[in-house]
């Protein structure tokens, strides 16, 4: 399909710059295709009344590590300063990594991170660049390891947030809490699961009490999340891979729950992909460990979720192409549309929408 028809317009103002506090003090549209009216304005707290009992709510409990490091590059008594968001690990002391400027960066470069030139009595975090790629991509050598290099980074490290929260403000020490899950427990993450931010303990809590299941999977979710098509057709995009992680008891237990007439509702499409990438073609959830570079566009038939809770997604995305492809594509744009016209805040402090699937979209 032609990347363009997943375009629309957002006044600049509407991106969240900070969550609503508290979390499940946002907003939420529900977009139930097929009925009348398709589209309702309600809040996240009001969850409970809106999923039945039997139902499951799936969680990603990945989480976020302090991805971005600042410091200074050296060079034959030059310097320059750089930034560097972390996306992937390769072993016990290198990582892949975005640099900004990339082009002050070089193959044998050093760069320090933090002050100081010992990594463990000053604070201080250094590597050498191993290597470039495109696009930015660069492979760093610490001279930690391991635990070690682990402690280092979440103490010189800022959470990462998407561009289009980093170009207007820096992160601070709110984000840490902020840009993380409140059930977030499984470290590996370089971006959040951005619909399980506005859960809180009190509204788990009053979920469980009206009989709503809740199950976790992990998906490490990449940078690539953010980044919009660039291809002209959905064809010439090629998809990140994103480690994730369903054990057999979370298969069988939500397995059980379809068995019974309970819906599973996905929190988040980083839940709903790596579900719908272990699910069997009979509709069965199977166990799950490894990459999935699942991309999903309109004509795709979903195995195994009944509902999406997710937030608003930038145009041209993978994402906003998930949405559509789950309720409809022009039913996501008529949603998109009433939500900037009220005013909803979007990406990735945003507010979210709970989905119902389009006419034939399961199955």
């Amino acid at each position: 399909m032609r990347t363009d028809l997943f375009d629309y317009h957002l006044p600049d103002e509407l991106v969240a710059l900070r969550p609503a506090a508290p979390r499940d003090a946002a907003r939420l549209l529900l977009v139930a295709p097929g009925t009348e009216p398709p589209l309702a304005d309600r809040m996240i707290d009001d969850l409970p009344e809106l999923l039945s009992p039997g139902n499951a709510l799936v969680f990603n409990d990945t989480k976020v590590i302090a991805a971005e490091l600042r410091g200074t590059r050296e060079r034959a008594g030059a310097t320059a300063q750089v930034s560097v968001n972390l996306i992937e690990r390769l072993d016990d002391h290198r990582w892949r990594a975005l640099a900004r400027p990339a082009k002050r960066l070089k193959q044998g470069d050093r760069i320090n991170f933090g002050e100081g030139g010992n990594a463990c009595l000053l604070g201080a975090l250094g590597a050498t660049v191993a290597g470039r790629g495109e696009e930015g991509e660069v492979t760093l050598a610490f001279d930690l390891a391991g635990a070690a290099l682990d402690e280092a980074i979440h103490a010189q490290g800022a959470m990462p947030l998407p561009p289009y929260i980093a170009s207007r403000r820096a992160a601070d020490a709110r984000d840490r809490i902020d840009y993380q899950t409140v059930f977030a427990r499984e470290e590996g993450a370089v971006a959040a699961p951005t619909a399980g931010l506005h859960f809180t303990q009190q509204l788990l809590q009053a979920l469980a009490a009206r009989g709503i299941s809740e199950q976790f999977v992990t998906l490490h979710v990449g940078p690539g999340t953010f980044l919009p098509v660039r291809a002209a057709d959905t064809e010439g995009h090629h998809m990140h891979a994103e480690r994730g992680h369903i054990d057999a008891a979370t298969a069988d237990a939500l397995n059980a729950v379809k068995a019974r007439g309970g819906k599973i509702v996905a929190v988040g499409t980083t839940s709903l992909r790596l579900l719908e990438s272990a699910a069997g073609e009979d509709g069965r959830l199977l166990p799950f460990s490894g990459e999935t570079r699942l991309f999903i566009t309109p004509g795709y038939r979903f195995r195994f979720v009944d509902l999406l809770l997710t937030n608003f997604h930038l145009p041209r995305s993978t994402l906003f192409m998930l949405v559509a492809s789950f309720s409809g594509l022009d039913v996501m744009k008529r949603a998109y549309a009433h939500a900037v016209a009220q005013r909803y805040r979007f990406y990735s402090y945003g507010d979210a929408c709970l989905l119902s699937p389009a006419p034939g979209s399961n199955g």
